[in-house]
């Protein structure tokens, strides 16, 4: 069975520090109340307690190992050891079941949780009638056991089949943003072809007509106006060829990320007037990752020269782990980046809302500082080689 893939890892987070929490509170509170079996509970807490901040640790470092199967499998075994230690504490036990159950079922998917709810609300079941002292009467208990049985289940279906329902929009709509950025990207190669097929080659072509008229012209002054409209013809060309390099690049099979940041720096120097610093680590990355980042950042860039005046622009490329990152920092106006606040569809901010789909598009992160002291653009994504 597959597990639902997750796009942020906030929530495993949330839930590994609800998860230490729980734990805490309860182990508070048998040390402070008349509880019976006082120590064996405590003891069995604190081992929850150690369980539970250990997880919050991984999480720091690798969210995805919180979501090995082995991970419900402890959670559930810690609280089949409370209840049989602890026979008292078993209401205590069916809620934190409960909560647990329901978020393995969000992580997991309706199959997986299905599974767990089933073998862990019958491991409990089970264990309390091998204990066979429930304190109520055997009817009750039966009913009580029935309902939290029944419950597992149908909170395992129901969060899961959330959970799965959401996974498919969201991969739906990320297949659909990727389509739509190929589509982009397609717009773009046709466009800069166009432009360097036609009207860059006819300039090029009235250059040297204009050229060859100037050395036939014996008059000064016709000689002058033919001078100025080749320096017309020249200016135009570059213009043109600088909306060719912006367009593009397109090729990142042949074309690496540095190579074509680097054909990129002269044009964004003279456009924009600002000092660009580079320090690109030469990575061999999937097509795909190299086009997006490029994107992304020639997007930070761009807004960085149009909307920020800034003076300095520092870009750089590195690997971090298994992953590669991205930086752009800048040294002009900053912005209010809250997605939230009006203005948003206002100029840059539509160009925000592209680098935040690419880096989703990439499994990545992306996060943007920005005060009066300028505009930090930082993104990193699971580095995949070409394949």
């Amino acid at each position: 069975m597959r597990r639902i893939p997750i796009e942020s890892a906030a929530p495993i987070f949330v839930f590994a520090v609800a998860r230490l929490a729980v734990a805490l509170v309860a182990l508070v509170a048998v040390a402070v109340v008349d509880f019976p079996s006082h120590w064996s509970a405590a003891a069995v807490l604190a081992v929850f307690v150690l369980w539970s901040a250990g997880l919050l640790a991984v999480v720091r470092r690798d969210p995805n190992l919180a979501l090995h199967p082995a991970v419900p499998a402890v959670d559930f075994a810690l609280l089949l050891v409370l209840e049989l230690v602890a026979p008292q504490a078993v209401g205590g036990v069916r809620l934190a079941a409960l909560f647990l159950i329901a978020a393995h079922a969000h992580f997991h998917g309706e199959q997986r949780g299905l599974m767990m709810a089933a073998v862990g609300s019958v491991a409990l079941i089970v264990g309390s009638a091998i204990r066979g002292d429930a304190p109520e009467s055997s009817g009750a208990h039966a009913f009580h056991e029935a309902v939290f049985l029944l419950s597992s289940l149908a909170t395992a279906v129901v969060v899961g089949l959330l959970r799965t329902t959401e996974s498919a929009s969201r991969l739906q709509a990320r297949g659909l943003s990727r389509r739509t950025m190929q589509s982009e990207s397609e717009v773009r190669r046709r466009v800069a072809e166009s432009l360097h097929d036609g009207p860059v080659q006819e300039l090029i072509g009235l250059d040297m007509i204009l050229s060859a008229a100037r050395t036939e012209s014996g008059d000064t002054k016709v000689g002058g106006l033919i001078d100025e409209a080749r320096q017309l013809v020249s200016r135009n060309v570059r213009a043109l060829r600088d909306e060719i390099v912006e367009l593009g690049p397109y090729a990142f099979q042949e074309m690496s990320l540095d190579t074509a940041i680097e054909n990129c720096l002269p044009v964004w120097q003279r456009r924009y007037g600002f000092e660009v610093r580079l320090a690109i680590e030469r990575i061999d990355m999937a097509p795909e990752i190299a086009g997006d980042l490029f994107r992304i950042a020639q997007e930070a860039v761009v807004n960085a020269g149009r909307h920020a005046e800034a003076t300095r622009v520092e870009l750089s490329v590195r690997t971090v782990g298994s992953d590669v990152e991205l930086r752009v920092a800048d040294n002009g106006r900053g912005f209010d980046d809250n997605p939230l606040m009006p203005g948003t569809n206002e100029p840059g901010h539509l160009g925000l809302a592209s680098m935040r789909e690419r880096a989703e598009l990439m499994d990545g992160d992306l996060e943007i500082e920005s005060s009066e002291r300028g505009t930090r653009v930082l993104v990193r994504a699971p580095l995949r080689t070409p394949a």
